[in-house]
């Protein structure tokens, strides 16, 4: 899906604002931040979570996994770099992206807006509805199927501000249009774990992405309505897209 699947070059949540650089210090931002419990929903920050527990460590992302699901890293060609997470599960896809964001405030507000603008301008339609995660986009990106006819590609776009940190995901397939077959990949978006490096970055950088270990081996359980994970269940598999 071009419009939503970008190179490592290309692969910012939108259009990045090269002079803005978030420069504070994390110890000074810790101080400054609460003590709270861990939240009921994620996506987590790292600092929330005690262990990485039963996911698979992506390096700034880390992703939970369930039974029959398929990992695909997608990997820039010039760079080499991981820019990006899909999750398959039956006939839904679920793509994960982490971008560094400002301290002082969320940017999924203007993200949305500036992606919504995008599908119109392709001759799509969007609508921006409550979900969740919060505010959601519903799209309907014009497309040709395998016969040649022309058509419509659905996917939902939904998004968390964390702190320092913005997560981006795209549901496509059945996810996409039915809110049954969207829920255990919406528990997966839920139980992400974002690790956000101490390094000043500009809003709308892609946060760095590795290959697993050894193929990730990590464990998988059902989703149920308040997900959780089995440390002893078999782990996805995971292929990379090149």
């Amino acid at each position: 899906m071009g419009l939503f699947r970008r190179n490592a070059s290309k692969s910012e949540a939108a259009e990045p604002q090269p002079e803005t650089v978030d420069t504070v210090d994390a110890a000074a931002e810790a101080a400054d931040t609460p003590e709270s419990e861990t939240p009921a929903r994620g996506p987590f920050d790292a600092a929330d979570v005690g262990t990485m527990g039963p996911r698979v460590d992506l390096g700034a992302i880390w992703l939970p996994v369930l039974p029959g699901l398929e990992l695909r890293m997608e990997v820039d060609k010039r760079t080499q770099k991981v820019t990006g997470v899909s999750a398959t599960l039956a006939a839904s896809g679920l793509q994960v992206q982490a971008f560094a964001a400002p301290r002082t405030w969320g940017i999924w507000d203007e993200v949305r807006a500036e992606i919504a603008a995008s599908v119109t301008a392709q001759g799509g339609t969007v609508d921006d509805v409550p979900g969740p995660f919060g505010r959601e986009l519903i799209a309907r990106v014009p497309a040709q199927g395998p016969d040649g006819r022309q058509g419509v590609r659905p996917a939902r776009f939904i998004g968390v501000d964390g702190p320092r940190w913005f997560l981006r995901g795209v549901l496509t397939g059945a996810a996409a249009v039915d809110a049954e077959a969207a829920r255990a990949l919406e528990s997966v978006f839920a139980n992400v774990v974002v690790v956000r490096d101490d390094s000043p970055r500009p809003p709308r950088d892609l946060l760095t992405l590795t290959l697993p270990d050894g193929g990730g081996p990590a464990a998988a359980a059902e989703a149920p309505a308040k997900p959780s994970f089995d440390p002893l269940t078999r782990g996805p598999e995971i292929t990379e897209i090149r």
